[in-house]
């Protein structure tokens, strides 16, 4: 019964994601936000709902090594598995911006969220908004700094039209469906941790991380097979960013989230920053400025041994 749980509650946050993403790009239109800045801060705001919901769910329901551990293992999924497979299927290439910008900022990031959990084993609602703010002034750098003329494949033009009506149902939708799907998806998860015995921590960094993820990985094999349009390495780099600052920034604000786990200070943070520092030797060597079907394959494979290592050794 709990996989069953858990299975509807992925469902639903891809459906509420979805129909969130949709509303929000519509409404956002209806108050003539540029394109470019949707792109940038209400879609990427939208994607994150799933892992803020979950996380929020978790620590409000006194289990926060869910919370935390959702992040974290979505952000070693998203580099691991999701950019690993993508580009199994498509040569990627990678623009300057990704090391100049988007890769040392996502550093910054994980590090600051480091620090602040090894201070006193608590990320607090003073560093939460710390973290948020951060975002913020991030966000502003971005579009400020952005070319008024890029041109954004993930905004959907078709959505300037739409009525407030059909924008109050996707809200209306979108809210239901991630609120169940979050509160289904760790009731269910807990359980299953309970029946395996495994802890908490190993369920948020794994089924659930990989869950938050799926929707992502699916539209970026997609877009890769299709050949539709490049992948962009900054949009991954940029959802890890959201996932820390927005995700966990939010959550902590509202409640702060403790330690509950070693594992989590021990062994999976570490594994956050090293996935992460390791995409500028890959982007470089021996390819410049671009990771290939070996490499992703290699990103593939640490992510298993990643996995393999948290099961056996807990």
């Amino acid at each position: 019964m709990s996989i069953l749980w858990v299975v509807l509650g992925f469902i639903l946050l891809v459906v509420g994601g979805e129909f969130l993403v949709r509303a929000s790009v519509a409404l956002s239109f209806k108050f003539n936000i540029s394109k470019m800045v949707i792109g940038m801060t209400v879609v990427s705001f939208a994607t994150s709902a799933p892992e803020l919901l979950v996380s929020l769910q978790a620590a409000l329901s006194g289990s926060p090594a869910i919370a935390i551990n959702n992040v974290v293992g979505s952000n070693i999924a998203n580099i691991g598995l999701v950019l690993g497979i993508t580009a199994m299927v498509s040569v990627i290439a990678v623009d300057k911006s990704f090391y100049k910008l988007n890769w040392p900022v996502m550093m910054v990031f994980s590090i600051a969220l480091y620090y602040f959990l090894k201070n006193d084993n608590v990320l607090s609602a003073i560093e939460g908004g710390v973290l948020f703010l951060g975002l913020i002034v991030f966000l502003v750098y971005l579009i400020r700094s952005a070319k008024k003329d890029a041109v954004l494949d993930d905004v959907d033009d078709t959505l300037a039209v739409v009525s407030n009506f059909k924008i109050a149902i996707w809200l209306l939708i979108g809210a239901g469906a991630l609120y169940f799907g979050s509160e289904w998806l760790v009731d269910g998860s807990k359980a299953i941790a309970r029946s395996i015995g495994v802890s908490e921590a190993v369920i948020g960094v794994s089924l659930i991380a990989i869950g938050t993820s799926v929707p992502e990985l699916a539209a970026s094999v997609i877009a890769a097979a299709k050949q539709e349009k490049a992948i962009s390495l900054g949009n991954l780099i940029g959802s890890n960013i959201f996932n820390i600052a927005s995700v966990l920034g939010l959550t902590a604000m509202v409640k702060p989230i403790p330690v509950t786990e070693a594992s989590i200070l021990s062994t999976d943070m570490f594994w956050m920053v090293g996935f992460s520092a390791v995409l500028i030797p890959l982007i470089f060597l021996p390819q410049r400025l671009q990771i290939s079907r070996l490499k992703g394959f290699a990103l593939v494979v640490g992510y298993g041994v990643f996995m393999f290592l948290v099961f056996t050794a807990k």
